[in-house]
């Protein structure tokens, strides 16, 4: 009994640090193209190069062992924005603490694209975030087709979890 108050205790946790996602929007998506691009100006190369990109203002993640993360995007190609897009993420490991950040993904290629758009799309587990600093843009490449950048916006979180992020897209 306790083990089961103990997972429902956790889960309305992770609920609670997620639920601090935005909603979309295309202004707030926007407003945080310029944000990457203030902080780095190199970055500039991805979002002029790439085939498209979706834009996540505000991830909430949170988590006591067992975790969770959230948010609403946009998705734009050839710098319009042509979708919603929605990420979850469920973690096992050791991890504890809540955060809010902010991703972009980038893809390099059409096939990448479409296969993000056409449904379902499931990170797999080799895939790596950058953390966005001053200059980090210049050492980045892709992986597979995809590039991600990441940026913290508040919270504090520690965490060695695994888990993949899951999205959802809906064209306009």
């Amino acid at each position: 009994m306790k083990t089961k108050t103990a997972i429902i205790s956790i889960l309305l946790i992770v609920i609670s640090f997620t639920g601090f996602a935005q909603d979309n929007d295309v202004g707030e998506a926007n407003k945080m193209i310029q944000e990457f691009k203030d902080k780095d100006p190199g970055i500039n190369k991805f979002f002029s190069s790439s085939v498209g990109y979706a834009v996540f203002p505000g991830i909430g993640k949170g988590g006591l062992g067992i975790g969770g993360a959230g948010g609403k995007g946009t998705v734009y190609k050839g710098g319009a924005a042509v979708a919603d897009a929605k990420m979850s993420q469920v973690t096992i490991g050791f991890q504890a603490g809540g955060q809010k950040y902010a991703e972009v993904i980038f893809f390099e290629d059409a096939e990448t694209y479409n296969d993000f758009v056409s449904g379902n799309f499931e990170f797999a587990a080799q895939v790596s975030a950058v953390a966005l600093t001053a200059g980090v843009s210049a050492d980045a490449a892709y992986e597979n087709g995809l590039l991600v950048m990441t940026m913290a916006i508040g919270g504090l979180m520690y965490e060695a979890s695994v888990g993949g992020q899951k999205f959802k897209v809906t064209p306009y």
